[in-house]
């Protein structure tokens, strides 16, 4: 295992992210969930502020894990075209999961980070427990630009090496610790894959600084 937990995969990064601890306008932007529980120990050792990158992933049908695009909770979509065709999955049903998906969204937005996702650093560090495909962090990415960071750091512990290539190219700085060959799941590199409860975004939110 690469990590014992997402606590830990979040010292582990702070440490390639020390240089930031000085810049007064950078902040730290979890995606929900798990990338706030990992943001928040990066945010605690380079003692930045907290915010929350409302992004999340589509599910395919009949295989939610498989993320075949993602919203963000104002609007915007990112959808993998091709993982769409080779799925065959019709337009009518991405519709019914975009609307769904952004619903369940903006919900929980309202319910348990109100007022975090207004936190949009100058230097934005975007966070999640790992990534896969990448359509969330490409939806991460878009939504922080579009509101308004300067300058987009993208810090994750693992990724495949393709995925990882690709989002390295849309943002100022990638940050990822480990590329492993095979790739089958991010939780397959944690010593514990605990879920993310809301009320333990809600405890890491509040102790945050603001």
């Amino acid at each position: 295992m690469l990590f014992r937990d997402r606590e830990d995969a979040g010292r582990q990064l702070s440490r390639r992210l020390e240089r930031y601890r000085a810049d007064p306008d950078a902040g730290v932007l979890g995606i929900p969930r798990g990338g706030i529980v990992v943001g928040a120990a990066i945010a605690r050792e380079l003692h930045r502020p907290l915010g929350v990158c409302a992004v999340h992933k589509l599910g395919a049908p009949g295989n939610p894990e498989l993320a075949i695009g993602a919203v963000d909770d104002e609007g915007a979509t990112i959808v993998d075209w091709s993982l769409l065709r080779r799925l065959e999955v019709t337009d009518q049903a991405l519709e019914v999961e975009v609307e769904r998906q952004r619903r369940e969204l903006q919900r929980w937005v309202g319910d348990v980070a109100q007022g975090r996702t207004a936190l949009v650093p100058s230097t934005a560090i975007i966070v999640d427990d790992g990534i896969a495909t990448g359509a969330t962090a490409r939806a991460a990415v878009q939504a922080t630009r579009r509101r308004g960071a300067r300058r987009l750091i993208l810090a994750v512990p693992v990724a495949p090496a393709e995925t990882a290539r690709a989002l390295e190219a849309l943002v100022d700085e990638w940050v990822c610790l480990a590329t492993p060959e095979p790739f089958f799941a991010v939780g397959n590199f944690f010593e514990e894959w605990p879920q993310v409860t809301d009320e333990e975004v809600r405890s890491l939110l509040e102790a945050a600084a603001p």
